[in-house]
């Protein structure tokens, strides 16, 4: 990591693990990472807000989905950091990663509810997949994290 970014702080944010029925995983694609790059949907904390009603707040913000329920808080948060040609442009360059706290949901709603074409997209296309996927899809950065996402799924499914 370049010198000038290791102080920067880290941004508090939230995942969710959003399952299926079937326990497939909801992963959307990113519009400014349209490349074959997909991710669950994951956020920001804002001031005074706690992490569980922030990932409630993203999940609507980015899906629409308010159908939900909570299966199990991941006990322990997991910290990617960006590479260095994205720091500095991604958060108006005030952060160098998230330090992100997840949540296991159950959707519970009709597919119809799903919408990505919100107030302020951020998805251009969204899907359902297999558990085993997860890591096949993530952008690298964030490839360590969602393998340890995964296990953690892998322990309450199991």
């Amino acid at each position: 990591m370049n010198e000038k970014y290791k102080k920067l702080p880290l941004r508090r944010g939230v995942g969710i693990v959003l399952l299926n029925k079937e326990n497939k995983v909801l992963v959307a694609k990113r519009i400014d990472n349209p490349k074959n790059f997909w991710q669950m949907p994951q956020g920001g904390v804002d001031e005074g807000e706690d992490f569980y009603h922030a990932a409630l707040r993203e999940l609507k913000e980015e899906t629409s989905i308010i159908s939900v329920k909570l299966i199990k808080e991941i006990e322990n948060k997991f910290t990617y950091i960006l590479p260095d040609h994205l720091i500095g442009i991604i958060w108006k360059g005030k952060f160098k990663g998230q330090k992100q706290k997840w949540f296991v949901m159950r959707f519970i709603g009709d597919e119809l509810e799903i919408n990505i074409k919100t107030k302020h997209p951020e998805f251009l296309d969204w899907k359902w997949i297999n558990l085993e996927d997860l890591t096949k899809i993530a952008v690298n950065f964030k490839l360590e994290v969602y393998k340890q996402v995964k296990s953690e799924v892998e322990k309450i499914l199991n």
